[in-house]
């Protein structure tokens, strides 16, 4: 079942597990982040040493575990990849340096808006604008070519690094870096926060919802399915963050967020433009992945790298703004990934006029 009903449960769920999580001690307006959560295992992993933000997030393992076991009891663990693999990782390297000039990805940008955070609709202009030259892109035939069937196995090394990474974690904490400061620092119960990922992971497997998807489905197709998920995710948080006195309406003053309009606005269009050309938003990636998905699984480390420049470089944004250098990446990575999607459409639209001519002669 995949109708209407059930991924507006699941994001039903999504946005009450993130209230939950943030009253248990998860960061606040970030119950649930794909983009940070990411960015915090990068720092967990040694890769970043920006302290603050250096946590080995159970939600991310959960998820992961989620969907691979749902895909596997539904029969849809389907091994695939070899699509522009390395074209993914810099794309995903690009799209994770816009989440951090936000400050968040679509799922947190649904959270902070139903926090009250207006700097998170300026976010939403961005990325709808950012999904919208996505279209244009896709419409003149812009394509990352089709996944091919591969190895079994190849398929079990995604979930399987992350399952190592939970056994290390819970055996050996202390080999992992961990913030005692800053958002890293702010974190639920390891249980329920593994608990959360795997009910999330299941439940967006079962449903393929995606954030990004769901803007891109709804001007591309006028498709209300994924943006249904979104309705939920937003409703939920809405209601939990009334119940709990964390709805603030302003601009000044949100948590672990800046009022730098500009850059709210390109950071999220140079991430939603980035999502669209690799087919989906960071929870989907990470689902794709435990499903089989070889290329999503390349996009996530792009991810995972590119949240380590980030912090490495000073282009990651703090509730001050966003530094010169970060303001600098995100014009690069705008005019990168155009011209990578230019040139995708002009090398395939030559290939094609090679292969009418030979076929003429």
């Amino acid at each position: 079942m995949r109708g209407k009903g059930l991924i507006l449960l699941a994001g039903l769920a999504a946005g009450a597990l993130a209230i939950w999580l943030m009253v248990a001690g998860n960061p606040p307006n970030m119950g649930l982040c794909i983009a940070c959560f990411l960015r915090d295992i990068s720092g967990a992993l040694g890769l970043h040493t920006a302290q603050p933000v250096q946590y080995l997030r159970p939600e991310i393992v959960g998820l992961v575990l989620g969907a691979f076991a749902s895909a596997l009891a539904t029969r849809e663990f389907r091994v695939t990849g070899g699509a522009s693999a390395l074209t993914r990782f810099v794309l995903g390297l690009f799209v994770m340096i816009g989440f951090l000039a936000f400050l968040g990805c679509p799922l947190r940008m649904t959270l902070r808006l139903a926090a009250g955070d207006l700097n998170a609709l300026v976010g939403l202009c961005g990325l709808v604008a950012g999904v919208g030259i996505g279209i244009i892109f896709i419409n003149r035939g812009f394509s990352l070519g089709r996944a091919v069937p591969q190895a079994r196995a190849g398929g079990y090394v995604f979930p399987g690094l992350v399952a190592f990474l939970l056994v290390l974690f819970l055996a050996a904490p202390a080999l992992f870096a961990a913030s005692t400061q800053g958002p890293g620092a702010a974190h639920a119960p390891v249980a329920l926060s593994l608990a959360a990922g795997l009910i999330i992971g299941v439940l967006a497997q079962r449903t393929r919802l995606c954030l990004v998807g769901g803007f891109r489905d709804l001007i591309f197709f006028r498709d209300y399915y994924l943006i249904t998920g979104l309705i939920g995710l937003f409703a939920a948080a809405l209601v939990g963050n009334l119940l709990v006195g964390n709805f603030h309406l302003g601009f000044a003053d949100q948590p672990v967020a800046h009022t730098d309009g500009i850059w709210n606005f390109l950071g999220m269009t140079l991430a939603g433009l980035g999502s669209v050309l690799l087919g989906g938003c960071p929870l989907r990636q990470l689902v794709a992945a435990s499903e089989g998905n070889t290329d999503a699984a390349v996009t996530v480390l792009g991810f995972i790298v590119g949240a380590a420049v980030a912090h490495n470089f000073g282009l990651a944004a703090s509730p001050k703004g966003v530094p010169a250098a970060g303001q600098l990446a995100v014009v690069v990575g705008l005019a990168v990934v155009l011209g990578l999607a230019a040139l995708v459409i002009a090398t395939r639209t030559t290939g094609e006029r090679s292969v009418v001519r030979g076929s003429s002669g």
